[in-house]
């Protein structure tokens, strides 16, 4: 009722705010177009409006409906997107152009993604297959590429123009309530700022109930009989009234300034920064572990992101190069970790801290006409990033109070990750009807970390070279069809994580391998685009992506643990990473079918999407097993109609999925995945929005309708039960 309360009185705050008369009809900056990154490939885009009108929960969760793309959730505070059945450190991500993967981006699904505020955000695309050659190392899957919004800068006007904006939000499942102020301004005609605060406080996240597993190896605990649920080793903990998940909830206070200077045609200059602060957001699959005391939590106390951006935007009039962008950007990344064990009476504590220093580069020239049927135009770039890492671990026993400092920390203080990459690509337009597309980066990477003899740590003094190159057709064949054929490859050394990390992973305690070596990824794709009747679009993708060296968890014996990590020993499960001695392979198929009336405003979108995986076994390289975590067939259908471009609007959606039963040998001891696979769902979603712009907009979301129990494959939480989600927006 608090978080009800106060949402209201932001929203009579703000509707007071409003003169009677406003002067200027622009409410703020919209979603920019799709790059030219992302044409010709197989690739999806998430508007401001439609973030706005489903009410998202966070920017992983804006690309639900991708086809290709599934949000894996490992904790409430966290979410992965898994792309073409690949995620984390396998997965490029990218906040206007900076790189957020570092050198401690964690194996298999993280958090980081989630650090980005909805709120802020104009336009996320996502490129799916692999593309290391535009977006660099890390895009072995594809890349998530997020565009900020913009402040207002109208050329016609003068002087000081400002357009404040007030958000409130709340979710009936996890009491999600909180408030974002915002101030657009205007100085003069060439001067613009756009700034914003947030804070979001969400409580225990409540489902439909338990999720059956597939197996009948493990019962399925009813409900209604709570004592047996607690001798039942399933994740997540569901409470007495069984609906009520343990291990969920977090706060998060984030906020950004943009400050962009427009002081010619050619010339523009962006300051911005942006931060992210999350408190208290338990790891669902270790709140408490399988086969722990209900008391134990792995708990993330702060979960934060800075960055600092200054970025120079050149356009020259009358020049060969079209436009060139140069961005120094700085990144922070710091975690603090409590890992509380109240029956042993002792509590671990870890704090991380990764610095990012990063240059890039990037440009295309316009096209020349080499003659009559051929024209050619150059896209190029490079970039530097430079992580250093800051690391420690004290385990406190609480019964006699004392606190002692470990060895070394998850990662090895002092530790340093660099890249340096360059790339090119030719586009070149041969006749009318088709374009060829043709290009390589070149890149290294190098790890540093010494070596702590106490601890068994050995020295990393890795050094690694490569090449990336890609190769694309892209022929409209008649008015309504064209076809793509592309070869992409994707390049990822292995990082600091890699090398030097001892974490508790899903499987179970996962210990670091100096001698690992890069991996890589080559996919094949076939691509078709129908275009009907101005009514109809059809996209089609069939892809095989050809994993090298591919990190693999190799179960470990207790006695090869390192030494002074007693969390090793004392784990279920022990694994440590090793490259793959044989190809791995993923093949799937992508649909999108869009039916849009544009007379009656209706617009109706269906996806499908298939993915297999398959590889080499960890413990027999003659036998080939599943790959971990590749998502099962599934797809959704929305339907949408807004007969005026203001007004009201109204939406549906299903989300579903069938059963996951291929599971990897590791994911037998993966706690986020149960016993058997993951039963397959089916969700319902209705909403409703109306904008009165430039004034007041609410966006209204009954969640799971039919209040179905389910959860996405290898997450640690079950999806929300049936519940509404509103929001609200005024300003001027």
């Amino acid at each position: 009722m608090r978080v009800i309360a106060r949402i209201a009185a932001i929203v009579m705050i703000a509707i007071v705010a409003i003169p009677a008369r406003a002067q200027d009809t622009t409410f703020r900056a919209r979603a920019r177009t799709a790059p030219d990154d992302v044409r010709g490939r197989a690739s999806d885009s998430v508007s401001e409006e439609e973030i706005e009108e489903r009410v998202v929960r966070s920017a992983p969760d804006a690309l639900r409906l991708m086809p290709g793309v599934s949000i894996q959730q490992t904790a409430h505070g966290q979410a992965s997107p898994y792309v073409r059945g690949v995620t984390g450190q396998q997965v490029l991500l990218l906040f206007d152009g900076v790189r957020l993967n570092n050198g401690i981006f964690r194996q298999g699904p993280n958090q980081y993604f989630f650090t980005v505020d909805v709120e802020s955000l104009a336009t996320l695309h996502v490129v799916r297959g692999s593309a290391s050659t535009r977006f660099g190392a890390d895009a072995l899957g594809g890349a998530i590429i997020a565009l900020p919004r913009e402040p207002t800068i109208d050329p016609r006007r003068d002087g000081f123009v400002i357009h404040p904006r007030l958000i409130g939000r709340y979710g009936m499942q996890d009491v999600d309530g909180g408030a974002r102020a915002e101030l657009d301004l205007q100085l003069g005609r060439s001067l613009g700022f756009l700034g914003g605060v947030r804070y979001r406080e969400a409580g225990p996240l409540q489902a439909a109930g338990i999720v059956c597993p597939l197996s009948t190896v493990e019962p399925c605990v009813p409900a209604r009989d709570p004592a047996m649920r607690r001798n039942v080793p399933m994740i997540p903990f569901i409470e007495d009234d069984g609906r009520t998940q343990r291990g969920t909830g977090f706060r998060v206070l984030s906020w950004d300034e943009r400050l962009v200077w427009r002081a010619s045609d050619e010339l523009r200059v962006t300051l911005a920064g942006y931060g992210w602060h999350q408190f208290d957001s338990p790891r669902t699959d270790q709140c408490p572990a399988p086969y722990a005391p209900g008391n134990d939590c792995l708990t993330y106390l702060q979960q934060t992101r800075a960055l600092g951006l200054l970025a120079i935007d050149v356009r020259p009039q009358g020049s060969e190069l079209a436009e060139m962008r140069i961005a120094l950007s700085w990144q922070r990344t710091h975690e603090h970790r409590l890992r509380d064990r109240p029956t042993a009476f002792v509590q671990n504590r870890f704090l991380d801290t990764i610095d990012t220093y990063g240059l890039t580069m990037r440009g295309r020239t316009r096209g020349f006409l080499l003659a009559p049927e051929l024209a050619i135009a150059l896209h190029f770039g490079a970039e530097a990033y430079s992580d250093v890492v800051r690391s420690e671990a004290s385990t406190a026993f609480t019964d006699v109070g004392l606190t002692v400092r470990e060895p070394r920390g998850q990662y090895v203080d002092g530790a340093r990750f660099t890249q340096l990459s360059a790339w090119s690509e030719v586009q070149a337009a041969i006749a009318t009807w088709l374009i060829a597309r043709g290009g390589a980066r070149v890149l290294y990477a190098g790890a540093r970390a010494s070596a702590d003899p106490s601890s068994g740590t050995a020295r990393v003094d890795l050094d690694v070279a490569g090449v990336a190159a890609r190769a694309g057709l892209e022929a409209r064949v008649a008015p309504e069809l064209t076809l793509h054929l592309n070869v992409d490859q994707g390049v990822r050394p292995p990082n600091l994580d890699d090398l030097t990390s001892r974490q508790q992973a899903g499987p179970g305690f996962q210990f670091e391998n100096p001698a690992l070596r890069e991996e890589r990824s080559t996919t094949f794709e076939l691509g078709a685009r129908i275009e009907a009747w101005d009514v109809l679009r059809l996209d089609a993708w069939a892809y095989a992506m050809i994993l090298d060296g591919a990190m693999t968890r190799v179960p470990r014996e207790a006695s090869a643990c390192p030494p002074a990590t007693p969390q090793c020993r004392a784990s279920w499960s022990r694994y440590q990473l090793v490259n793959a001695d044989d190809l791995s392979l993923i093949l799937g198929t992508e649909l999108a079918l869009t039916f849009e009336l544009r007379d009656i405003g209706v617009v109706a979108l269906s996806t499908l999407s298939i993915a297999w995986g398959e590889g080499p076994s960890p413990t027999d390289a003659n036998v080939r097993v599943p790959l971990s975590r590749v998502p099962p067939f599934g797809g959704a259908v929305d339907v949408r109609w807004q007969p005026a471009p203001r007004g009201l609007a109204l939406g549906a959606t299903l989300r579903w999925a069938l059963d996951q039963d291929r599971l990897a040998p590791a994911d037998a001891s993966d706690a986020r995945i149960l016993a058997g696979g993951t039963p397959g769902y089916a969700v319902v979603d209705v909403r409703a929005a109306w904008r009165f712009d430039p004034y007041l907009s609410l966006s209204v979301v009954l969640e799971n309708v039919l209040d179905t129990a389910y959860r996405v494959h290898g997450s640690s939480i079950n999806g929300p039960g049936r519940g509404l989600m509103a929001r609200v927006e005024a300003g001027f």
